[in-house]
């Protein structure tokens, strides 16, 4: 299954649109609320906190990771509200590819002036 980028366009889009009422500064899961309530009012179908079990020599050893969002089974988001994207964050991306379904994966930075600065893509 290819992706479509217009949907990683759109999710960035209602990002900012969440990041511009409400600004920088508050926690993460302020940010996730509102962003559900986008795509909810954009019939946007995702699933929050996400269990992504990990497997180890042929055994699957229950939840490893948590996915803060996954929409329509091809986009998860990791959102943040920290002062920098530190390389264990980036890291936590390729982790999550590995994990889950999803051939894209999204860290959002709320903590950001702009949010074009908090933004990193990883694509599988």
């Amino acid at each position: 299954m290819t992706h479509d980028p217009t949907l990683t366009h759109q999710i960035i889009g209602l990002a900012m649109r969440v990041h511009t009422a409400l600004g920088p500064g508050l926690i993460e899961s302020i940010y996730e609320r509102c962003l559900c309530h986008e795509f909810d009012r954009n019939g946007l179908p995702y699933a929050r906190q996400v269990d992504l079990p990990v497997t180890y020599d042929g055994e699957q050893l229950g939840c490893g990771y948590r996915a803060d969002l996954i929409v329509r089974n091809d986009v998860l988001l990791e959102l943040k509200s920290v002062e920098h994207i530190l390389f264990v964050h980036e890291a936590q991306l390729l982790t999550y590819l590995r994990l889950s379904c999803c051939r894209v994966v999204l860290l959002l930075n709320f903590n950001t002036t702009s949010l074009k600065e908090g933004i990193r893509r990883r694509v599988l």
